[in-house]
């Protein structure tokens, strides 16, 4: 049974509790969460409920019909997220809104063999490293792995490439040997149900991937994580890699069906292995995409400089341009499930990186010289909005600079969704820029000249006016207002022209047309800085200023007044909100999350432990809430 305990609960009431429960034959586990605090009681039950709810300190009592007590829906209803450091002081997340890929051959067979691979599966997207040491086989004559020296090579490759490393354990006996050089254990299918080394390999407190056994129910793989769970590791991921069937097409028939019936009745993170259930490579892309796309969180796959040649597992190993051709679909695909690929951050950079969305002269790289004007800052342009999302968490930019809102325009909803899809970034700053837009065209045109115009959706929008006067020209969508003027300059055609800033009339070689174009000169962008939760500190650092603005993501309950209750929340803290908005929630038809900003001018003491006590608040009347950041900005 769960037992919730009440957040005003003193010591020795807690302690009196665990006693009783002791005395009852119960084993206990405490479970302190960011909302409650509980109490996993696996026993026989052998009193009545009501004998327990009357005890001081107890919010209440959830009895757990299933077998398995702390790995159930039951035990814990939101998803568990595993966390494995790499040495970058990067954290790679498993669960949630992230994918993982996790890659590298089958069992290790020299130096050279996994430096390649793992060097090439780390440019391709692969997140953690895989291989076997110890090799466990059918036969006594096949090869059984490199040993201590297998670990020590997959180590060394790990902390070169940033990639935490995975490998399989295959008796309690060398757990003192592996748990210096691997940061995952993984159980093999063999020993799904060898309790005695699950027992040792709980007791490590590592994270553990468990593989389902090939003859394996759902409820006997989750019994095996049990024995995980309580013997003393929070951290196990499953791993589904195929059931016995009556086909004998592929090694093992992979049993995606596994993986929504198991998010029903576990909060335990989901992979897939396609390359150990299929036995073929040529099926294991197909598979592994729709592993993705079935609900997993990440895949785990054997890959290979020379298949044909590989001690172990050579007919299910993927050849590294097959894994690089696996990692672009699911990159593709990530956003359609809601979700983002997890990357290995760069190396650090001799100089801030801020990256931002369009060609040189676009407005964000303005607002990027004035947000870091004391700062020797190069300006990284790549081509879309969730690249700097995904650019800042892969390390290739140290900031992102992402447009929020216009005042004319209004929202940039690809923003506020790409928050919620990118989970792990924190906005540290903020910058307002004055926008005045111009037509810009090639040397020697007119006004009369222009057929089509090339711009940013926003440019047009905040342009409406002006363009309303010439209802005959053509509007075509630029990535950016910078792009569209390198657009206009490429094409070298006087009926062709651009609205972008002035700025890049110089840069392009352009004419300026017509200035101040925009509908009205109070036309002004509010521009995030973001950069990687694990890097941020707290304070940007850019700006000499006390924090005075914060940002939430919220889903309310649903019920009658919801929205009122939460609204109430920021009134009873006296806390001004600048900005609510609503988007649809993935996948939910008709449900909704909320983004809101609020000023924190007002407020006395430090801005972040004032916030920290308004979530508090927050969080008994909202069903999910994230705090973006507590950040300075700086306003005209």
């Amino acid at each position: 049974m769960v037992i919730v305990l009440k957040k005003d609960i003193t010591e020795s009431d807690k302690n009196e509790l665990k006693k009783f429960l002791t005395e009852k034959n119960f084993k206990l586990n405490e479970v302190v969460g960011e909302e409650d605090t509980i109490l996993a009681a696996v026993g026989k039950m052998q009193m009545n409920i009501e004998e327990l709810e009357t005890k001081p300190g107890i919010m209440r009592v959830i009895p757990i019909s299933k077998p398995y007590k702390q790995a159930s829906r039951e035990f814990k209803s939101s998803d568990t997220i595993v966390e494995i450091a790499n040495n970058r002081g990067q954290i790679i997340r498993v669960g949630g809104k992230r994918l993982v890929a996790i890659a590298g051959p089958c069992a290790v067979e020299s130096r050279e063999q996994l430096m390649s691979v793992a060097e090439k599966v780390a440019s391709s997207g692969a997140s953690m490293l895989r291989g076997r040491a110890y090799k466990p086989r059918t036969s006594p004559y096949a090869y059984q792995g490199m040993g201590e020296e297998g670990l020590k090579i997959l180590r060394e490759a790990g902390d070169k490439f940033g990639l935490p490393v995975v490998s399989e354990i295959v008796s309690g006996e060398l757990i003192p040997q592996m748990k210096d050089y691997v940061d995952v254990i993984q159980i093999g299918s063999r020993n799904m149900q060898d309790f005695d080394l699950l027992k040792k390999v709980g007791a490590t407190g590592k994270p553990v991937i468990l593989k389902r056994g090939y003859t394996a129910t759902l409820e006997e793989f989750l019994m095996s994580a049990e024995y995980l769970l309580a013997s003393g590791t929070e951290n196990v991921i499953l791993c589904e890699r195929g059931i016995r069937t009556f086909e004998h097409s592929t090694r093992n028939t992979l049993d995606l069906s596994a993986i929504p019936v198991l998010r029903k009745l576990t909060h335990l993170p989901i992979i897939v292995d396609p390359c150990h259930a299929l036995g073929q490579r040529d099926l294991v892309l197909p598979m592994g995409l729709a592993s993705i796309a079935a609900g997993a969180d990440g895949i785990m796959v054997d890959v290979h400089d020379n298949p044909e040649k590989a001690l172990a597992g050579g007919a299910a190993s993927l050849i590294p341009a097959q894994f690089d051709k696996l990692m672009h679909d699911i990159e593709a695909l990530a956003p359609v499930m809601g979700k983002a690929v997890a990357h290995i951050r760069e190396e650090k950079h001799e100089k801030v990186v801020c990256a931002y969305s369009g060609k040189r002269g676009a407005y964000a790289e303005q607002a990027i010289s004035r947000y870091f004007d004391t700062k020797d800052v190069s300006a990284y342009s790549v081509d879309s909005f969730s690249e700097i999302f995904q650019s800042v968490l892969d390390g290739k930019a140290d900031y992102g600079i992402v447009p929020i809102e216009n005042s004319l325009a209004g929202s940039v909803y690809q923003n506020y969704d790409n928050f919620m899809r990118f989970q792990d970034v924190t906005i540290v700053g903020a910058i307002t820029l004055n926008i005045r837009h111009a037509l810009l065209g090639v040397k020697g045109s007119s006004i009369s000249d222009i057929k089509t115009v090339y711009s940013h959706p926003q440019g047009f929008s905040q342009c409406k006016t002006f363009l309303d006067a010439h209802p005959d020209w053509i509007h075509v969508d630029a990535i950016s207002t910078a792009t569209a003027a390198q657009i206009v300059e490429s094409k070298n055609d006087k009926s062709v022209a651009a609205i972008a800033s002035t700025i890049n009339s110089g840069i392009y070689n352009l004419d300026v047309l017509q200035e101040d174009i925009e509908n009205d000169p109070s036309n002004f962008t509010r521009f995030v800085i973001i950069q990687a939760s694990s890097n941020a500190d707290g304070k940007s650092g850019e700006l000499n200023i006390k924090p005075n603005m914060a940002s939430f993501i919220f889903k309310t309950k649903n019920e009658v007044g919801a929205l009122y209750k939460t609204l109430g929340v920021f009134e009873k803290f006296k806390i001004n909100l600048t900005r609510l908005e609503s988007r649809p929630l993935e996948g939910q038809p008709w449900q909704y999350w909320f983004y809101a900003d609020a000023s924190l001018e007002n407020i006395n003491g430090s801005p972040r432990e004032y916030v920290a006590t308004v979530i508090d608040a927050l969080k008994d009347v909202v069903e999910d809430l994230r705090l973006l950041g507590v950040y300075p900005e700086s306003r005209p």
